[in-house]
Formats: structure tokens, C-alpha cells, sequence
């Protein structure tokens, strides 16, 4: 008789990992999914916490917390591989940043580790206006970035989920590096006028400075070590790099990306777009 495998789903409370795990659930498998709060815990920063999560699994949809691009990200890489292989944990599905060349290193790490290893290299994803970072700018009215024209080609964390879950289950995928990616290429003063359109509401957007982005983020007490990922996102990704659409969501599911339009209309019909209150 065959056995199912047992998957290990790090990031269970992020917008990839909730998705994978909720995904794997419902067909049928066995999923241990964690994060620092969760028992088992799961925690980067405290690798005697990873045996445990590690324990009676045979494949990991893989998260890394705060982003790849920083400085020892790799060599946390290949420390979680190698426990992961001594574990039976063969199949390692990693989400990485695309455009982003600090990670290769770390993607490197995990494709020669030994490994039945796969990378996703994703763009920007819609639900970082509806679910957190960029949430209650569009609820306030006013989305201000230093995003100039560049053109992106937002991507749904649905669809990345499907990719994982495909690329966990299916050996075809082993061995490859994937550019996950929307159907079209839209600048955020685009995404903002699409959603206030489908929120049926006025959003503005505002082109501003790195400066006065971390100013702000400064403000509204963001860490450090975040704003500076963010920096590092919109001053040295967002340059054009990412901007033409690719292929591999069709290739690896068979369809075509969520368009950002249908993912506005169905957002907004869940109300999280409603003017924020004033205290």
C-alpha cells in the first residue's frame, strides 16, 4: 500500500504558506504547518526549534523570514536542508523574490544541497493591498510610494499556492527555478485607480521618495530591519527588471494567472476596502 506523504508547511499564519497548507488539507494530506507561535514552533532565528518541526515529514513548502536577499540567508539555507534531509524530508519547495540577486545565492544553496529541491521566484503579490503592508494606506484613501512608472506584474498568492502544492506533488518540477508572475504589467498608481474603481471609492496615489517612505514607515513604528527590506525593494527591484509577464504559472497549472482586476472585484466584495474609520 501506498503512503501519502506528510508535508511541512513553514509561514502558517503568511499569505503563501496559509494558502499551501489550507490547499494540501484539502486534498487529503497529512500537513504539520508552523510558525514561531504554533506548537511545534517553528522559529529562523532558533535552529534547535526545526527538529522538532522536522520530525515524520516528507516534503517542506519553505518560507524564509524576514527575505532571502539578506546577509546570511544561505548559509541558514543550507543549515535547514541539511536537517531537513537528515529528517527524510527530501522534497524542498523554496518561495523566493523575483529580480531579486541577493537570493540567488540562497537558491543555489538549497538546488545543490542534495535536495529534490524546486524554486519560485515570485513578483509582488495582490494581497499586499488587501491583507497587510499597503492595507491601511488604500482604506485611508491615500497610497503613497516610490514607485514612479515602473511597471509590475502583480502576482496572486493563490496562484503561487497552487504552484507550490503542484510543484510539491508532481517530480516533473524537481531541479527547476520558476518565474511566477501576472498576466499583464501594471504600475501601482494602476493597481490603486483598479481598486478604488472596484471599491467603488476615491484612492489616490502619490509618488514620494525612499526617504520619505521610511520617514513614514518610521512613523507608524515598522522595524528596522523591515524598512529596510523595503527600501531595498523599491529603490534596487523595482527598476524594470520584473516587468514583463511570464509563462510559468500557465506552464506548471495549466491556466492562465489571476488578472488583478478579478482579484479587486472579488476583494472588494468582502468590504476590507471601506473607508477607515477616524478614532
Amino acid at each position: 500500500m501506498t503512503t501519502q506523504p506528510r508535508f511541512l508547511v513553514l509561514g502558517a499564519t503568511a499569505k503563501t504558506g496559509r494558502r499551501v497548507a489550507e490547499k494540501l488539507n484539502a486534498l487529503g494530506h497529512s500537513v504539520r504547518a508552523v510558525s514561531r507561535s504554533t506548537s511545534p514552533a517553528f522559529d529562523w532565528t532558533k535552529p534547535e526549534s526545526w527538529d522538532d518541526a522536522l520530525r515524520n515529514v516528507d516534503a517542506v513548502y519553505i518560507t524564509f523570514q524576514p527575505d532571502l536577499a539578506v546577509p546570511g540567508s544561505a548559509e541558514t539555507i543550507a543549515r535547514f536542508a541539511q536537517a531537513a534531509l537528515k529528517h527524510g524530508a527530501k522534497r524542498l519547495v523554496m518561495l523566493s523574490g523575483r529580480g531579486e540577486e541577493a537570493a540567488h545565492r540562497a537558491e543555489q544553496v538549497l538546488l545543490q544541497s542534495g535536495a529534490e529541491a524546486t524554486i519560485l521566484r515570485a513578483n509582488w503579490f495582490f494581497q499586499n493591498f488587501s491583507e497587510d503592508l499597503f492595507l491601511p494606506y488604500i482604506q485611508a484613501g491615500t497610497l503613497a510610494l516610490p514607485a514612479g512608472d515602473i511597471p509590475e506584474p502583480f502576482v496572486d498568492a493563490n496562484d503561487i499556492a497552487d504552484c507550490a502544492v503542484t510543484c510539491l506533488l508532481d517530480p516533473h518540477h524537481i531541479g527547476k527555478t520558476y518565474e511566477l508572475s501576472g498576466p499583464e504589467a501594471l504600475t501601482f498608481e494602476d493597481v490603486t485607480s483598479i481598486i478604488g474603481n472596484s471599491a467603488n471609492r476615491k484612492i489616490d496615489f502619490v509618488p514620494i521618495t525612499i526617504d520619505q517612505l521610511d520617514a513614514g514607515l518610521a512613523s507608524d513604528g515598522v522595524p528596522q530591519d523591515f524598512r529596510s527590506l523595503i527600501s531595498y525593494l523599491f529603490s534596487e527591484v523595482l527598476d524594470g527588471r520584473n516587468s514583463a509577464p511570464t509563462g510559468d504559472i500557465e506552464h506548471i497549472l495549466g491556466r492562465m494567472p489571476t488578472s488583478l482586476a478579478d482579484y479587486a472585484r472579488q476583494t472588494a466584495q468582502t468590504g476590507i476596502w471601506k473607508l477607515a474609520k477616524r478614532a
